[in-house]
């Protein structure tokens, strides 16, 4: 079992960052012109990083396989963004942002990495406003704040509900002023199949063109993946049906240590399934919380009588109404972090309380904020003593400009009026907290190969706290990557252009065109959807929001059985030199197939709960998580070595000097 060594600076928390940029080296100018870097992934870490090292000097090619950049899934971020301004006046800081997102992440993520990114959060934000990010403002046209899970301050910036379209824009327009320069080379319509290695070191990548089937070589001095998360291993989820893991599991498979699988963020604020044609799950933002009531009836029998359709949730009492949020964490309410308000609706639509037609959904209400807010308008507005109907349409109007895009599509989806009646809502698969492990630098355990975003595990631990994402995201593209991978090339300035008629890169290519050859050699049984939801409905059922060490076991068994039965019988039509994308499916699925049963393995190995981690045998009296801090306070990454099963255990161990590790609280 080998040791991983972060990298992290030595000194004062505060100092690091700062004292990191001073030591390390840099690339001169002139020199920055001979150097090539090839970014895989266009959202937001992807399209931040290819725009300021291209504008840096850097010579830049992006690879997305969606049709623009714009169409990265970072554009279905919806709530906000975080950043430690303290523009509300109420005792924000850098640390508390440290704190706040080490506590949320259950003390399973790095003081380093963490602390840089509340340092650097506020740059995010000067960076996006002179972009033209269209941030909401206040009257006094000050950049307006919200709240969001897991914290106690209002530190989340937000353009609506839409920050993630908004801020991919600015990105993507970064990106644009560089290719029109003839920094950047973009590759649209382009998906990585797997890295090159020269020498131990990531020189290239082999890319397929998605609309001819054209195999290509492209050849680099450095390869930066950013390419999201791989949330789809559970089929449903509320990521883009493209979203896949192929990227990072190719550089897994290169000798890219894959760190903490297991640790995945079931989101609580989603539309609950309703029947098996579905393919994803649709997101509504956390940002609701901050002023919808989350509820389930006290009574079983009007629990019932909502399923049946015998009562409207609009005709019961406040007083049979349980909150059950605000009854059990006080303190927060419906702002607990996500696992713990995803573990909470479970638990009373288990004890079946829920509210929908397969009882697996809770009530998001908005009816006290309409009214709260109603009045408030009238208010500011002169009126005095003015009727119900005049409140309900004033407090209307101030959530509509508040969320008013969300209800819509909310309304679109589920054909009920929220201003009406409550939103129906329930835990789905939403973000990945592991990824490829990267150390300080964002470096993997390949030279030359780096990770950003949610591609790497580096920031959260084992929870996500909201408006995190796309703040990890942006901060790992405009103000890490580019100053630590300069480090790593100021070695390659004489180093020459990379060519491509090498060995290494033959035979790469040799292996993906073995693997899509082996695709189409399936005897056509099934198809690749078939496949992909078998795998889902596993990982769901024995890997998701409480997993057991009886169901992990079974998981591990079944998903291998299912692997192998994949490779078999899998029906890809087509050919391979054409535009195929039963067989772009069909590659993503097999590597979520492996990727699963290192998922499962993982969370077997890992005997404790945290944060999104919930293992049935390891919880307190209440039903929360209980770590076991002496035995698994480390990051897990996971050397491959021919099958999910024979993986390697690397241990990077966290060190808290810091922060004192404590019960994690909300009450």
């Amino acid at each position: 079992m080998g040791i991983l060594d972060s990298k992290i600076p030595s000194g004062p928390l505060a100092d690091k960052w700062t004292k990191h940029k001073n030591d390390i080296n840099l690339v001169n100018p002139a020199n920055k012109r001979n150097i090539d870097i090839i970014v895989v992934g266009t959202g937001l870490a992807g399209g931040a990083a290819a725009a300021t090292l291209a504008e840096l000097g850097y010579n830049v090619k992006t690879f997305c396989y969606q049709d623009s950049p714009r169409r990265a899934h970072s554009i279905a971020a919806q709530g906000g963004i975080n950043a430690a301004k303290n523009y509300q006046g109420d005792g924000d800081s850098n640390y508390r942002l440290f704190y706040d997102t080490i506590k949320g992440g259950d003390y399973r993520s790095r003081e380093g990495n963490v602390y840089r990114l509340a340092e650097v959060s506020g740059n995010i934000i000067d960076q996006c406003v002179a972009q033209g990010v269209p941030f909401a403002r206040e009257y006094g046209g000050m950049l307006d704040n919200r709240s969001f899970g897991g914290v106690l301050v209002s530190r989340t910036f937000y353009a609506k509900g839409q920050t993630g379209q908004q801020l991919l824009l600015g990105a993507y327009s970064a990106m644009n002023r560089q290719i029109n320069r003839g920094k950047i080379q973009a590759y649209n319509r382009h998906e990585m199949m797997d890295l090159v290695l020269v020498d131990g070191k990531a020189r290239g990548i082999i890319a397929r063109d998605l609309v001819s089937g054209e195999i290509e070589r492209h050849s680099a001095h450095a390869v930066v993946l950013a390419t999201g998360g791989y949330g789809n291993v559970f089929f449903l989820s509320t990521n883009a049906m493209g979203s896949n893991v192929m990227a990072a599991w190719r550089a897994h498979r290169k000798g890219a240590f894959f760190a903490n699988p297991c640790f995945t963020q079931i989101h609580p604020t989603c539309i609950p399934v309703s029947g098996d044609h579905q393919s994803k799950l649709t997101l509504m933002s956390e940002s609701l919380r901050n002023d919808g009531r989350i509820w389930v009836p006290k009574k079983k029998e009007d629990a019932i009588a909502i399923r049946e359709g015998k009562l409207k949730p609009t005709e019961l009492a406040e007083e049979d109404r349980d909150y059950y949020l605000e009854r059990r964490y006080p303190a927060f309410g419906n702002l607990v972090p996500r696992d713990v308000a995803s573990r909470a609706a479970k638990e009373r639509c288990d004890a079946g309380f829920g509210v929908n037609k397969t009882g697996e959904a809770v009530f998001l209400d908005f009816a006290s904020a309409i009214e709260r807010y109603g009045k408030e308008k009238a208010l500011t507005s002169g009126l005095k003593n003015p009727d119900k109907a005049t409140i309900t349409k004033l407090g209307e109007e101030v959530v509509e400009a508040k969320y008013g895009n969300l209800f819509q599509m909310y309304e679109k989806i589920v054909d009920q009026n929220p201003y009406k009646t409550p939103m129906m809502i329930y835990p789905a698969v939403h973000y990945t907290m592991g990824g490829l492990w990267v150390d300080y630098n964002l470096q993997t355990t390949i030279p030359g190969c780096y990770s950003a975003g949610e591609a790497n595990f580096s920031d959260h631990g084992a929870n996500r706290l909201g408006a995190s994402a796309l703040m990890q995201g942006l901060a790992d593209g405009y103000f890490v990557l580019p100053y630590t991978i300069g480090d790593y090339l100021s070695d390659d300035i004489r180093t020459g252009a990379i060519p491509t008629d090498s060995k290494e890169f033959d035979e790469a290519e040799q292996q993906v065109r073995d693997r899509m050859e082996k695709l189409m050699g399936g005897s056509g049984i099934h198809s690749v959807d078939y496949y992909h939801k078998k795998l889902g409905k596993i990982m769901w059922n024995k890997c998701g929001m409480a997993r057991n060490e009886k169901e992990l076991k079974e998981a591990i068994k079944e998903i291998s059985d299912l692997r192998k039965d994949f490779w078999e019988n899998v029906k890809v039509p087509g050919t391979i030199d054409s535009k195929n994308q039963e067989l772009e499916k069909a590659g993503r699925v097999a590597d979520f197939l492996e990727l699963g049963e290192l998922f499962a393995k993982d969370a077997l190995h890992r005997n404790e709960s945290c944060g999104g981690h919930f293992r049935e045998e390891y919880q307190t009296e209440e039903g929360e998580a209980l770590r076991d801090d002496e035995n698994f306070k480390y990051v897990a990454a996971w050397e491959y070595k021919g099958e999910p099963k024979d993986a390697e255990l690397h241990k990077e161990d966290l060190v808290y000097e810091n922060i004192e590790l404590k019960t994690r609280s909300y009450k």
